[in-house]
């Protein structure tokens, strides 16, 4: 047995590329092509697998880490002497004589034409089997594997990931296998059928599933486990990193995990929304246009933020927290600590403030698992923050442990890294609850959307001086921060939202509450 570093093979043009999921931990026994981990650039996901049979001795990376050719992943204890040399590195199997080169085509797609690839499947000198995945295109509505019409060995892929084609555009060459013909050939009495276009989503609203979710994140492995448990990756509900559909999530739902379809007849969740096509305008005819691209982040947020709003019953209560002494303080204390280059937003008063609400009303640090709900015993807030490339929300992890001035300066480091593209997925993840502060810019009251698994968010807008009179005799001038607190009413009812509100609010006009 021989222990061998296991390194990035060449990607093609991409460097500094995330790791967005691990498949094998130490101890784990692989395959040749069994995926190792799995990367993400701008443009597509991308399986990275053993070259040779043998066991896990040691991972060297984690989730959120960043590779590129060259880079060592994992130590491979090989079976054999040496194991078996990598595809990349020895000989590809030879394809079996006998066959013909065919140039395979985009099949009918339906009515979709100019489709961007997002994933290639193969490379020169694969093996495939009919049905095998191909490459995968991506239309405004849903991706789609185009299949291998027979088996055969890849002799030259035509195609590159970005590249637009249509039905009857050339993707590769295959070279048969000997006998394939025979072997694929349909039955005579099927002979006259027309050939099977590529799998398209269907015109027809779907049951027991948002029509969203037809926009599937998946990495190539998980698409693979989805076909070979016959699951219709479009029916899945995502938990991955920025929406993905992970393995995970195909296993639990192959095994009845997911939310169950409706009852036949029954109106789905969110159905009747795409019943009719979005539609198609020539704004050039009405004056001048510039078309851009959305961002990458745009774009997961959107899936995500449409399958929140869709499946959470959301309800938003209003209300003011009374902040003219503790604006008066923070003013004080950052002009006090300015030499140190401390300085404290009102977002870190705030997020002090949600860790408190949330032990006093735990249900709003809990989770909906099936009919169970999973109760945190930890504080994590998040934060949403505004970048040129969209909207991301850091994670301030275990903000019951520290400081309002330590929050601040954790919330500056972590909106740095956001601006700058920089932010790791676990610097995104398991948070309880989180805060949208639009202060910096305007407004009185929105209706932030549920970040789920999430129970509730609560929105703030800019503060304003407003003439109060409590006893309805005297009145006075009064700084006010607007709260909007949105709630999963499957979870939380009116009530205990009105309550949520008053008590973060009085938190907030004397701080002092915390310590009692």
């Amino acid at each position: 047995m021989a222990i061998q570093e296991i390194k990035v093979p060449d990607i093609g043009d991409f460097t500094d590329v995330p790791i967005i999921e691990i498949h094998v931990q130490a101890g784990d026994s692989v395959q040749v092509e069994d995926p190792l981990i799995t990367v993400e650039s701008d443009k597509a996901s991308m399986d990275v697998p053993a070259p040779q049979a043998g066991t896990v001795k040691e991972v060297k990376v984690k989730v959120g880490d960043t590779v590129s050719e060259g880079s060592t992943i994992v130590m491979l204890e090989s079976e054999g002497e040496g194991g078996s040399p990598s595809p990349a590195e020895g000989e590809k199997a030879s394809a079996p004589s006998g066959g013909g080169v065919e140039e395979i085509k985009v099949p009918d797609i339906g009515d979709f034409s100019d489709v961007p690839i997002i994933e290639i499947h193969v490379q020169a000198g694969d093996s495939v089997q009919p049905e095998d995945p191909l490459i995968t295109v991506e239309s405004d509505k849903a991706s789609m594997d185009v299949p291998a019409p027979q088996a055969g060995t890849v002799k030259e892929v035509k195609v590159k990931v970005g590249d637009t084609v249509s039905e009857g555009s050339p993707i590769l060459l295959l070279e048969s296998e000997a006998g394939a013909e025979e072997k694929s050939a349909p039955p005579a009495d099927e002979a006259e059928k027309p050939p099977q276009p590529a799998t398209a989503p269907s015109s027809a609203p779907s049951t027991g599933q948002i029509a969203d979710f037809s926009r599937v994140h998946a990495s190539p492995s998980a698409r693979r486990l989805a076909r070979e448990l016959e699951v219709d990756l479009t029916r899945v509900p995502p938990t991955g990193l920025k929406g993905r559909v992970t393995q995970e999530d195909i296993q639990n739902f192959a095994k009845g995990g997911a939310p169950a379809a409706a009852p036949a007849g029954a109106p789905a969740a969110g159905e009747g929304m795409d019943l009719l096509p979005w539609p198609k305008v020539d704004f050039s005819k009405f004056g001048p246009v510039e078309t851009q691209p959305l961002s990458r982040i745009k774009k997961i947020s959107g899936a995500n933020l449409h399958r929140n709003w869709v499946r959470i019953p959301h309800v938003t209560n209003h209300d003011e927290a009374d902040i003219t002494d503790l604006e008066a303080f923070r003013v004080q204390f950052n002009k006090d600590n300015e030499k140190a280059g401390i300085k404290v937003s009102m977002l870190a008063f705030m997020i002090k403030a949600a860790v408190a609400s949330l032990k006093k009303f735990p249900e709003f640090n809990a989770s909906l698992d099936g009919d169970n709900l999973i109760f945190k015993q930890y504080y994590h807030i998040g934060f949403a923050a505004d970048t040129p490339q969209g909207l991301v929300v850091p994670v301030i992890r275990d903000a019951d442990q520290k400081s309002v001035a330590e929050i601040a300066q954790e919330m500056g480091a972590l909106a740095k890294l956001a601006r700058d593209g920089k932010l790791k997925p676990d610097q995104m993840q398991g948070g309880c609850f989180t805060i949208s502060s639009l202060g910096g810019i305007g407004g009185h009251y929105f209706t932030p959307i549920i970040n789920a698994p999430e129970v509730a968010i609560m929105g703030v807008c800019r503060s304003y001086w407003k003439q109060v009179s409590p006893d309805g005799k005297q009145s006075d001038w009064r700084f006010m921060l607007p709260l909007s607190l949105s709630w999963d009413h499957r979870v939380i009812d009116g009530a205990a939202a009105a309550r949520f509100n008053v008590h973060f609010a009085s938190l907030l006009a004397d701080m002092r509450r915390i310590i009692m």
